[in-house]
């Protein structure tokens, strides 16, 4: 989940998915029984100027950088000069990461992450951007994400750690990790549905941490490094039983999404550039087979095809997926620059993106007031007969006012972990 909000220049017209696999808690209700993994969590630095044609963002602010030469493309030889504006190409694919996973809590769709496997997304737009941050001294980079991605969590955890206690939880030495979360983050079994998501925040934590390393092997040899980066995934399923426990955790969901990473990297190196349309399509398609293959294969032995629930699986369809997202990006040079043309949904991909911190960690609460708040609509009786009450796409809409009303409430948090002015609204 790279957490960046970067300035918006005109151009002239111009990070929850569950855990995976064994570690996955059991499946908690809304309106009714139904699954309960994301952003991309869903944070980080303010816009870094280039000469490219297009800002690679992720979910948190990027700082300035020095001006960096043009990657490539068809559009790569744009004169100086320009004001740095956002690439609504990855600030769509952000959005839509962050509705899926919303809905996906909602409806418990086995399905929905092979139509898109939002988590994969949010892993392989963060690691473009974290390479694109790392051309300044990597001390400063990874203090200046932590920077902006604890505050948010500092401030949503006072609300679920609180709530919490007075539910009877007695918290001991593991509470350090809701200073710093390493590790899963403790709690009881009434706020599990809350903090359950964090997953995606410690695993984005420590591909930050691992990302100074993890760029200069990369760079050693990018293409066969890219290829090796699933590898470990396939220890762990079929060579080493991980422990399960919090190191167990970690270990599975850096597997699981290191090859999404890197694949960021690829891109923001103009690796993805240089490989032949032909190796990327096969390559790609591949993945995707096998990935899908083995979610069905072994859906007697997981229960499911969900690919939360499978983390090779996941990993392998992440892969193929994220792969052809990102090359289509690079080989074509697309930025979606007529979505300025839509203004309400130019509008609301940019406070999603400006949010994408905030909408991550209090989507599930939503979810979760959703259900009492729609239990008053059967006391009013006009409510009864003519609210779809029963349907959890009311409960959909209703989760996402509450969304809206949490983005109003507490996304200046995410401001002032900028050190920006705090807005109502981005």
């Amino acid at each position: 989940m790279s957490w960046e909000q970067q300035p918006y220049g005109n151009e002239h017209g111009y990070r929850y998915e569950g855990h995976q696999g064994q570690r996955r808690h059991p499946q908690q209700s809304y309106a009714h029984p139904g699954q309960v993994p994301v952003a991309e969590p869903p944070g980080q630095p303010s816009v870094q100027p280039s000469v490219q044609p297009s800002v690679q963002p992720s979910v948190t602010a990027a700082e300035p950088a020095p001006d960096a030469p043009p990657k490539g493309g068809h559009r790569a030889g744009r004169r100086r000069g320009l004001p740095a504006v956002r690439d609504r190409y990855f600030d769509s694919l952000r959005a839509v990461a962050l509705v899926r996973v919303v809905a996906y809590h909602t409806f418990g769709w086995a399905w929905a992450g092979l139509v898109f496997p939002s988590m994969g997304v949010m892993f392989g737009l963060a690691g473009t951007l974290m390479a694109k941050s790392l051309e300044r001294p990597a001390p400063r980079v990874v203090k200046s994400r932590l920077r902006r991605l604890l505050p948010p969590f500092w401030f949503w955890g006072v609300f679920v750690v609180l709530a919490m206690l007075v539910h009877g939880w007695m918290p001991g030495r593991q509470i350090v990790y809701w200073i710093v979360p390493l590790g899963d983050p403790p709690g009881n079994a009434w706020g599990e549905q809350a903090w359950e998501i964090l997953w995606y925040l410690r695993t984005y934590l420590w591909f930050v941490l691992l990302s100074p390393l993890l760029l200069r092997v990369f760079r050693l040899a990018p293409v066969p490094v890219l290829v090796l980066s699933l590898a470990p995934v396939l220890v762990l399923n079929f060579f080493w039983d991980a422990p399960d426990n919090r190191f167990g955790s970690a270990l599975w969901d850096l597997a699981t999404y290191l090859f999404c990473w890197l694949l960021g990297f690829a891109h923001r190196d103009g690796v993805l550039q240089r490989l032949r349309p032909a190796a990327v399509v096969v390559a790609s398609l591949a993945a995707l087979a096998y990935g899908g293959w083995f979610a069905f294969a072994h859906r007697s032995e997981f229960g499911t095809y969900d690919l939360d629930e499978i983390p090779l699986a996941q990993a392998f369809w992440s892969a193929g997926f994220v792969t052809l997202l990102l090359y289509f990006k690079a080989y074509y040079d697309v930025d979606f620059a007529w979505l300025p043309r839509f203004r309400r949904l130019d509008r609301t991909v940019t406070i999603f993106n400006a949010r994408a911190v905030t909408i991550y960690l209090w989507h599930e609460i939503a979810l979760i007031l959703a259900v009492p708040l729609i239990d008053q609509f059967w006391k009013v009786p006009a409510f009864e007969k003519w609210l779809p009450l029963e349907s959890q796409w009311f409960m959909f809409g209703i989760g996402w006012v509450l969304i809206w009303i949490a983005i109003a409430l507490f996304g200046w948090v995410e401001d002032v972990a900028a050190r920006k002015k705090p807005k109502l609204l981005p």
